[in-house]
């Protein structure tokens, strides 16, 4: 949609999580709900903000580049790449916030740790290098849906990611690193301050009389908490892609804009 056949009037932002909110975790977007949200951003501003690097959120809502087109704001990685109205505006480096010493460390303690860790299945890709952080997988990224699926009901009774974690905190306290979970099979490490808040950076910029940031992983530890819990947000907990269209349609397709 181009931008100047959009009303000059939006002025709140509606901002999305991904995985879990405007999709299943690493599926493309339901088409019902991909055109809503364009019947959305009639009324108002619309965005999103992930975990998952610039290719991958891509993928999952459209075809080759069409999401930057599709949204007035796409922020990857936590927003360490930024993107609006279709042009990057600027993007970061873990490594040289953090150092090559410190993501050395980092990495060998996490590949020894899985190594010790026994499942019914492993498969490739277990730490992805981004731009903004880290994601550690025990199972490996590169598992199919099924197997997805298997590792977080073992997860969820087992508590292997928790775990890892609490193992990560012990070793690297004081280090300025953060861990928070995100999808099904992985969670993400990546110096302090660089959580989804940092996209709230730019948007300060913008003069939005609302923003209101809809995401699933909301509760402590959550990869939507801090975000969730800002000052500067309208939060709201979602549970599921037609969960988000209800709850939009509520508040923008039955109250003005303005009185939502």
């Amino acid at each position: 949609m181009d931008t100047k056949s959009l009303p000059p009037d939006r002025n709140i932002l509606c901002l999305f999580d991904v995985d879990g909110t405007l999709t299943p975790p690493r599926e493309k977007i339901d088409p019902q709900l991909d055109g809503f949200l364009q019947s959305l951003r009639n009324k108002v501003k619309i965005g999103v903000v992930g975990g998952s690097d610039y290719s991958k959120i891509a993928e999952q809502l459209g075809e080759g580049d069409e999401v930057i087109q599709k949204f007035d704001y796409v922020f990857a990685e936590n927003g360490t790449v930024q993107y609006k109205d279709g042009k990057l505006l600027s993007k970061q480096a873990i490594q040289n916030q953090l150092g090559e010493e410190l993501l050395q460390d980092l990495i060998n303690f996490c590949l020894r740790y899985m190594g010790l860790i026994k499942l019914p299945k492993k498969r490739g890709t277990f730490i992805e290098f981004r731009n903004g952080m880290i994601n550690i997988s025990p199972i490996g990224r590169s598992c199919t849906l099924e197997e997805r699926i298997e590792f977080a009901e073992i997860d969820k009774k087992e508590k292997i990611r928790e775990k890892f974690v609490a193992a990560l905190q012990k070793e690297f306290a004081g280090k300025g690193l953060r861990f928070t979970r995100g999808g099904l099979i992985s969670f993400d490490v990546f110096p302090e301050g660089w959580d989804k808040r940092l996209c709230l950076e730019p948007l300060e910029r913008e003069g939005l009389d609302a923003i209101y940031f809809f995401g699933n992983e909301t509760s402590l530890g959550g990869n939507d908490y801090e975000i969730f819990e800002d000052p500067r947000t309208k939060g709201f907990t979602v549970y599921s892609p037609e969960d988000t269209t209800r709850l939009c349609t509520e508040l923008f397709f039955n109250t003005p804009p303005n009185e939502a």
